[in-house]
């Protein structure tokens, strides 16, 4: 059976496509089988997944849209890139169905409100609450040793979610993505202090 993540936030532009394309692109790079299912009416997963070149590590697109149909037997690890608003039934459904959940947040006061009654809803989910499916915080574009991430591991504590890591605001992040690319598909040199900090994520998934 295949290893599922889904990557969903309630606030549009909080980083879910960037961690979606990402995190395939790490598993793509190990030469595992996988799927890259985009929920988001948007599409921009499977836009960016258009413009992956061919001799890059092949990532399996997967429209959602209409429903959670199975993927191909082969398929190793499914990446959903889930839509802003996501909650209610649709989010049950989901939530349901993998081993996973990260929620990418920036250190904002409108996003620590946005995601408040996610989070709540999210963590009542029989799948969460029974240790079926796991969750996991990622801060997204923001340094560590500022204040406001420690006002977000602040708010996250009273939900006790555990922070995964935190991803920096840099242009490698767009520049690799308009080529349909990753950090992971990119010359270690480049990017060797955002690979280190995406360490603690990537043990987390693996676990």
């Amino acid at each position: 059976m295949a290893y599922s993540i889904l990557v969903a936030n309630p606030k549009g532009g909080s980083g879910k496509s960037t961690l979606s394309t990402n995190i395939a692109g790490f598993y793509a790079a190990q030469g595992t089988k996988v799927m890259l299912g985009d929920v988001d009416k948007q599409q921009s997963s499977l836009m960016w997944l258009s413009r992956r070149p061919d001799a890059a590590p092949p990532i399996q697109g997967w429209q959602m849209i209409e429903g959670m149909a199975k993927p191909p037997k082969d398929t190793q690890v499914i990446i959903l890139d889930s839509p802003a608003g996501l909650d209610g039934k649709q989010l049950r459904a989901l939530v349901k169905k993998v081993d996973r959940v990260i929620v990418p947040i920036q250190p904002s006061p409108f996003d620590m409100w946005a995601s408040s009654d996610f989070f709540t809803e999210l963590l009542a989910e029989k799948a969460v609450r029974k240790e079926k499916t796991f969750v996991g915080v990622i801060g997204m574009r923001v340094d560590p040793r500022t204040r406001s991430a420690k006002e977000l591991e602040t708010f996250l504590s009273a939900y006790e979610v555990p922070v995964l890591g935190w991803i920096r605001d840099t242009q490698l992040y767009v520049q690799a993505a308009g080529a349909g690319l990753t950090l992971f598909d990119l010359a270690p040199s480049r990017v060797r202090k955002d690979i280190d900090a995406w360490r603690p994520v990537l043990s987390w998934l693996d676990n």
